[in-house]
């Protein structure tokens, strides 16, 4: 999948209007439409700002590494086991 694919699927399961995502991140809504239709390529810095938002690696974004990450920072370790053990049983399932 490619950074404009990717980047709209992540804004649509996130609930956000392109619109608000430039707003995020200090772009105009068209440039968003721009990565989206592959037109433009963002820059280090905003790249490095939609990883943030979207809690996935740059590389992730990039379509380097096909694996998505979760962020888990706030949990316990007992609620990081089960987001895990769901994760694992959720993979299982869906092979």
């Amino acid at each position: 999948m490619d950074f404009g694919s990717r980047l709209k699927e992540l804004r649509k399961q996130s609930g956000l209007t392109q619109q608000q995502l430039a707003d995020r991140i200090g772009v105009t809504k068209s440039v968003i439409s721009f990565y989206e239709l592959r037109e433009r390529s963002p820059s280090p810095d905003v790249l490095a700002k939609l990883s943030y938002i979207f809690h996935v690696s740059t590389d992730y974004l990039l379509g380097i590494e096909r694996v998505r990450t979760i962020d888990v920072s706030g949990l316990d370790d007992e609620d990081i086991q089960a987001v895990q053990l769901i994760v694992q049983r959720l993979g299982a399932k869906n092979k």
